[in-house]
């Protein structure tokens, strides 16, 4: 005879509650304030780190949880996963989710989307690498006065 195991499903929702309530007792254990803690997260962090579970997203980009997956799939977005594997949406994948839904509503199609995303990144790549030449060129400028 074979035991059988009935565990419940835990709600995405309640998982992530319990990840952050879980984080936050662990960080009290070690002797952390809830305002460090609070501060201890970059501000970087709270954009790229994934917190939202993917029926949160859908819900709060408006498309459908499908369709986050297919994009997924087709390399238009990578999201975070938990060690059980289930996928979270960072605020910057929201941010992703959303420009996909602008370029699809004026008619560009997946190929074109992934093509327009990775433009932006390298121009974002760029503006960056233009900006810290010129505090270079600067600060070089400044110190030999």
């Amino acid at each position: 005879m074979q035991a059988v195991f009935n565990f419940p499903v835990i709600p995405a929702d309640l998982y992530q509650l319990v990840y952050i309530f879980y984080s936050i007792v662990r960080g009290l254990e070690q002797g952390k304030s809830l305002e460090i803690w609070r501060m201890s997260m970059k501000d970087g962090d709270r954009f790229t780190r994934g917190v939202y579970a993917i029926s949160v997203a859908a819900e709060l980009v408006g498309m459908g949880q499908q369709n986050l997956r297919l994009y997924e799939r087709k390399g238009l977005l990578e999201p975070g996963r938990t060690l059980g594997g289930t996928r979270q949406y960072s605020e910057n994948d929201l941010d992703t989710l959303r420009r996909i839904g602008d370029l699809l509503e004026i008619g560009l199609n997946l190929a074109g989307i992934r093509m327009v995303l990775h433009l932006e990144a390298d121009m974002r790549d760029l503006e960056s690498e233009l900006a810290s030449a010129r505090r270079s060129r600067a600060d070089g400028f400044h110190s030999e006065s």
